[in-house]
């Protein structure tokens, strides 16, 4: 062991003994970054609003006067600029990348802020596509970032295992949506969060509902919800039951993410706070 050791084998690559069996290194951030918390944003299907739901917590957590950060890790469908209203391209130089910051401050490293027009498609191989999410890890510069949000792509896949295995993940929050079909995948992305040794801080049941705007009843539009099922039977806290919002998913299409509050997502806001 080092004389030099902070205990924190998340953030060392050195193969010593206090290493646990089995643990691998991870991977460094870039020099000049400063990253306090990381936390994925995965589900075990797409269409359940995934970067929806990434990008109404980084735009939260900002609103409680932390700095954050999001990595759009979905590198073939790429969506965290649009929705932050973000369309210049990142820039670098000798020492790194530049994430591009939105208008209410949050840092945004995504390829389509790589590519010559944003709407060109990524037509990758896995390794290649882990590859460079790795490198928005170690090659952007993120400067004083509390949160850094990771946008997962859907499914247990290359890119999850990269994340789970490379970077220093605090913990992840699972987005699903009601139907059925979603409780079996919910738990496959709980297995392998266990498996991987890291924590799920919270479940988030998007679209579960739609509010009527005239009387206010709750409308199942896909059905009985299962948050709640779900979180007992997966042991999962806290749940967050986000409903319908057209106007929430306007704001979004318009890149004012930023600009949309759900009430419902403090429970889920103080939990990362208290991290």
């Amino acid at each position: 062991m080092s004389e030099n050791c902070s205990h924190d084998c998340s953030s060392c690559s050195a193969n010593c003994a206090s290493r646990k069996p089995g643990e691998m290194p991870k991977d460094k951030p870039h020099l000049r970054s400063r990253i306090q918390h990381v936390i994925g944003v995965v589900s075990g299907k797409g269409g359940v609003g995934k970067s929806f739901v990434t990008g109404l917590l980084a735009a939260e957590m900002t609103r409680r006067g932390y700095s954050c950060g999001v990595l759009d890790a979905d590198i073939t469908g790429p969506s965290a600029p649009k929705m932050f209203g973000i369309h210049e391209r990142a820039t670098g130089d000798q020492d790194g990348i530049y994430p591009v910051s939105s208008q209410g401050g949050v840092q945004v490293m995504s390829l389509n802020l790589l590519l010559e027009n944003e709407t060109d498609p990524v037509i990758w191989r896995g390794a290649l596509i882990t590859g460079t999410v790795k490198q928005f890890w170690t090659d952007v510069i993120w400067q004083d970032v509390d949160y850094l949000f990771i946008d997962m792509p859907p499914g247990t896949g290359d890119v999850t295992l990269t994340v789970f295995q490379s970077l220093p993940v605090d913990g992840i929050v699972i987005v699903s949506s009601p139907q059925e079909l979603v409780q079996m995948i919910v738990g496959k992305a709980v297995k392998m969060a266990k498996m991987m040794n890291v924590p799920v801080l919270g479940l988030v049941e998007n679209m579960s509902y739609l509010k009527c705007p005239d009387c206010g009843k709750e409308i199942e539009l896909f059905g009985p919800g299962r948050a709640a099922e779900m979180g007992k039977a997966f042991d999962l806290s806290p749940v967050v039951r986000l409903p319908l919002n057209p106007a929430a998913a306007r704001a979004a299409d318009e890149g004012r993410i930023e600009f949309v509050r759900e009430e419902a997502l403090n429970p889920l806001a103080e939990k990362l706070a208290a991290l």
